[in-house]
């Protein structure tokens, strides 16, 4: 494939990032910078303290991540991906947030999901559902 052939199925990539998907992008993109720098602080810090909600943070992050670069890409396989992964999170988040609830002491320290996300005003349930619904009209524009 020549590079004009690169740069023309590039072109011809659906973007996800226009209107509401920019505002999905710089959300989740907080919630990488936010879930990941607490992670490494506190794994470094006092991983014997609480490992599995350090470690569910350090992957809440990389799902953040993830979807991040997935908006960013754009393109049906890359839109596909992140709805996968959206899924994936509002799943956790979901899990997670009952489980800080029926059984805190699981949690001696809070993750990025317990308690649905209200220590990040509760973003981390709202956004996975916001963005299913951005990545279900973007399918349906792309086919339209």
């Amino acid at each position: 494939m020549t590079v004009t052939e690169k740069s023309e199925s590039r072109g011809a990539r659906q973007k996800l990032i226009t209107g509401p998907g920019i505002l999905l992008v710089w959300l989740y993109g907080v919630m990488v910078v936010g879930a990941v720098s607490r992670s490494v602080v506190q794994i470094a810090m006092d991983f014997d303290k609480a490992p599995l909600a350090y470690v569910l943070s350090a992957l809440a992050g990389l799902v953040y991540g993830f979807i991040t670069y997935s908006l960013v890409r754009g393109g049906d396989t890359a839109r596909r991906a992140a709805l996968v992964c959206c899924a994936a999170e509002l799943l956790g988040v979901l899990a997670v947030g009952t489980w800080t609830l029926v059984e805190p002491s699981a949690f001696p320290d809070a993750t990025v999901w317990s308690d649905f996300g209200m220590g990040y005003l509760f973003i981390p349930v709202i956004l996975p559902v916001t963005a299913i619904f951005w990545l279900r009209k973007a399918r349906r524009a792309s086919a339209g």
